[in-house]
């Protein structure tokens, strides 16, 4: 692999981690066109580190306000009544789903669920999921409004971008949507839920960082000079994506990337209908 090659998957993984299309469905596909091989666990669990990072750095605030008076409200009852208080609960009671069915079907989620057929009709039908929940979304819910009802309900849609394709804000935001909440409302809790799925995941992957460089068959050969390269730029991509997602979603629908979805989802049935990519 080349550092040309690091930086595109960077910018990838970077772009698609926290947008509502699918990280693991592009990872999967774009690899595959371009005859590069699949990345593999290894090298997808050390660049998911650079993601990770720009999460924290930009909700960090978020992050310590909320763990504060989640903490506090343990010992002190006047913080229990509060929405950072509560959404720590909410994020961790929201994040229950996707962990345990992370670690209980994780063979089969790396081996059953890369199967591009599944991929491509994941991202078209999740893709017109989040346009209907997006249409009929009634902008009348605010975070604050946030239960723990809302909070299951989302944190079950999470669970669902197990399965490559569906992507894992949108799954979150079409539930927000159909729930009723904002747009800037359902996709800031999209991101403050994210934080312990997407963090756990590398953690509970860490394990396969020592087998970078290696390659078994089927899957590329990356060394550490391209993967650390690869990570920075996730790093780098993935935290501006974080600011411009949240500003456009203010004012505008997720529309393009409903489309997006469709056409891309569309053109990989094709091209595996054709023989062009193999399952």
């Amino acid at each position: 692999m080349d550092y040309l090659q690091a930086v595109f998957l960077g910018v990838l993984q970077g772009l698609t981690e926290f947008l509502p299309i699918s990280s693991s469905a592009h990872l999967r596909i774009f690899p595959d066109l371009f005859g590069w091989g699949d990345p593999g666990a290894a090298f997808t669990a050390v660049i998911q580190i650079g993601t990770e990072l720009a999460v924290l750095l930009f909700f960090w605030k978020d992050i310590w306000r909320i763990a504060r008076a989640w903490l506090l409200s343990l010992v002190k009852p006047e913080y229990r009544g509060s929405l950072d208080a509560r959404m720590g609960w909410y994020i961790i009671v929201g994040s229950l789903p996707i962990v345990v069915l992370g670690v209980l079907f994780k063979d089969v989620i790396e081996r059953d669920f890369r199967n591009l057929w599944l991929i491509a009709t994941m991202l078209i039908v999740m893709g017109l999921v989040l346009g209907v929940a997006d249409r009929i979304g009634r902008n009348e819910r605010q975070i604050k409004q946030l239960g723990l009802r809302d909070a299951v309900l989302m944190g079950a849609a999470q669970a669902m971008a197990l399965i490559p394709g569906v992507s894992r804000s949108g799954a979150t935001l079409s539930m927000g949507r159909f729930l009723g909440y904002e747009r800037e409302a359902a996709t800031r809790f999209a991101f403050l839920l994210a934080i312990p799925a997407v963090v756990g995941a590398g953690v509970f992957q860490l394990s396969e960082i020592s087998n970078v460089g290696t390659a078994t068959q089927g899957e590329a050969n990356y060394g550490w000079g391209p993967t650390i390269t690869a990570t920075i730029v996730s790093f780098v991509v993935g935290y501006a994506s974080i600011a411009w997602l949240l500003k456009y979603v203010s004012t505008r629908s997720y529309t393009p990337f409903v489309v997006y979805r469709v056409v891309l989802g569309g053109a990989v049935l094709i091209l595996l209908g054709t023989g062009v990519l193999t399952a």
